[in-house]
């Protein structure tokens, strides 16, 4: 039986691996702020040794855009180390190379501080998740006109295919840059925003945005898409329909 640690193990992501490294008979040990026995904030490492002690991988899913990203990385690897870990699996986003924002520059980093631990290492890249997507359009829906980015486009993937994938690497031998995931389809911010409020059931006029700034332009660009690794199945009218119920349309 193999024991994985899984960091932000009780989140969107960290929950479905953990589930199913655990239907598969591993042992899973759950890493978050507030989960015991393994409540650690990894951005002070605190009881951090304890937790990756005996580990064979580390599947490495605690992330916030609100910064910390890269020290929470760098104690991670050092108790990975003294632990003798031998695998570290890291879940990035497509176009952390591409698009010059702060929280993919974050990200990027922490990839690089991970390819240059000595340990073991597989980093894998996917397209925003479709719980992400209809997050930001809920938000956006408040105002009485939807306003949207001109221009771009998202390849959103189900959460739990990328947690399917991370599952099967997490057992595997490190295999260091892996391919993309992307989602099945390329589909512009208007199209993904009229879907959503189909879903919802809510009426908006919907206003394209003009934004300013380079990684608006590396979004325009495309650069957070994979088209050549559409592999994922699930699209987003067929999340909003589990999601939202029979407003949603499960196709276009």
């Amino acid at each position: 039986m193999t024991t994985i640690l899984v960091t932000g193990g009780t989140g969107t992501l960290g929950r479905l691996v953990t589930e199913r490294l655990r239907l598969q008979g591993h042992e899973v040990r759950v890493l978050s702020r507030h989960a015991q026995p393994y409540a650690v904030d990894l951005r002070e490492g605190t009881g951090l040794d304890a937790a990756v002690a005996g580990v064979d991988t580390v599947v490495h899913c605690a992330s916030s855009p609100r910064g910390g990203d890269e020290q929470a990385a760098r104690n991670l690897i050092a108790a990975a180390r003294e632990a003798g870990v031998p695998h570290l699996l890291y879940i990035s986003i497509v176009g952390v190379d591409r698009v010059p924002m702060g929280y993919y520059r974050s990200k990027l980093a922490v990839e690089k501080l991970i390819e240059e631990s000595g340990l073991g290492w597989t980093v894998l890249r996917t397209t925003q998740f479709h719980d992400l997507v209809a997050t930001v359009f809920g938000a956006l829906a408040k105002s009485p006109v939807l306003l949207y980015p001109a221009g771009v486009s998202d390849q959103p993937i189900a959460v739990a295919e990328v947690a399917d994938r991370l599952a099967e690497l997490a057992v595997a031998a490190p295999a260091g840059r892996v391919a993309d995931l992307g989602g099945p389809e390329v589909r512009t911010f208007r199209e993904l925003a009229q879907a959503y409020l189909r879903a919802t059931g809510r009426r908006r006029p919907l206003v394209p945005l003009r934004l300013a700034g380079a990684a608006y332009r590396g979004f325009r660009a495309g650069g957070h898409l994979t088209p050549e690794r559409a592999v994922g199945q699930g699209t987003f009218e067929e999340f909003l329909a589990e999601r939202f119920g029979s407003k949603a349309e499960a196709t276009r």
